[in-house]
């Protein structure tokens, strides 16, 4: 008996963490997923291996309605995860009008959505949301939401949008908040991956400020995991949770640590600090995530471990 596939959207999916959870959705061949992508930020080179039959890559921008219209209404999908924005501290204070164009996707994503066969939306949200923290850790109904930062605002307003449609339309979503998620698919412009990698090659690892930023950072796998879990078990519908790991380290101390793992002879340079946007604290409440995995996390010492030792990321940094 031939059983009707179930159809997924990925949008953004040649970045870091889609690419990383359409490996895990296309696992179950019983998924067909298509990945939606204008590669400004996501490479061809993070799409599943052609092998697997079960997937198609469209270039296309959510951002446009024709060319997310076409899309939606060819394949009448059952579910949506909406990842695809513009990404990186600095290339979103660069561009904060492209980031500011990120509203017209959401609401693109959502009006296709209610008025077609979707049953389920997710969105990515992010960390960012809820600016300079006036409590640790953050916990996802408590923490006031107040960074001004165009990246935020918008993260900010396409939640309101998500709950809307759900007060209104009845589109049941689910709300990912992500905390620095970092894995061998990663880009240099993202903090681990850019020390990692000039640490690979012994050159000078730069650091805004005087590094005493505290961060949280989560592998990729157990990012993946408890996404593929909530939407499988159908679990947190109309609800918010934070994604990350709890184990806080200052962006200096990651810095010594990348280079002793990675056995460099990289030295640390200190530039002046960012205008905006570089938080000092950030440390999520995960009780969630955790009762979800049920597991322990990936440590910062073994991600590092994992992502040096692959192959996909020593091809993305030149140096194989």
């Amino acid at each position: 008996m031939n059983l009707i596939p179930t159809k997924i959207l990925v949008t953004g999916g040649a970045g870091n963490i889609g690419s990383a959870l359409v490996d895990k959705l296309i696992q179950n061949p019983h998924n067909f997923v298509v990945i939606v992508d204008n590669l400004s930020t996501g490479n061809l080179s993070k799409l599943p291996s052609s092998k697997q039959t079960n997937w198609k890559f469209i270039k296309g921008d959510v951002n446009h309605l024709n060319d997310l219209s076409s899309i939606m209404l060819s394949y009448h999908f059952d579910y949506v995860f909406h990842l695809a924005a513009v990404v990186g501290v600095i290339r979103t204070q660069e561009n904060p009008i492209d980031v500011l164009d990120d509203i017209e996707g959401i609401k693109n994503i959502l009006n296709l959505s209610k008025n077609t066969s979707v049953k389920h939306v997710y969105f990515s949200s992010s960390s960012e949301v809820y600016g300079e923290p006036v409590e640790l850790p953050q916990n996802e109904h408590l923490t006031p939401l107040n960074s001004r930062v165009p990246y935020a605002v918008v993260k900010n307003l396409g939640e309101c949008f998500f709950r809307s449609y759900w007060q209104v339309y009845h589109l049941p979503y689910t709300i990912f908040r992500f905390f620095n998620t970092y894995g061998p698919n990663q880009s240099v412009d993202f903090v681990v991956a850019r020390f990692l990698s000039a640490a690979l090659k012994n050159e000078d690892i730069t650091i805004y400020g005087d590094g005493l930023q505290t961060r949280t950072f989560t592998y990729v796998d157990d990012t993946i995991n408890v996404c593929t879990k909530i939407f499988e078990d159908k679990l947190l519908i109309n609800d918010v949770i934070n994604i990350g790991n709890d184990a806080l380290m200052t962006i200096k101390d990651l810095a010594e640590l990348t280079i002793k793992i990675a056995k460099s002879n990289s030295k640390i340079i200190y530039l002046p600090p960012l205008k905006e946007g570089d938080m000092t604290r950030r440390q999520p409440d995960n009780t969630k995530m955790r009762q979800i995995l049920n597991k322990k996390l990936i440590s910062i010492d073994e991600g590092i471990k994992l992502m040096m030792n692959d192959e996909r990321f020593i091809n993305l940094i030149g140096l194989k």
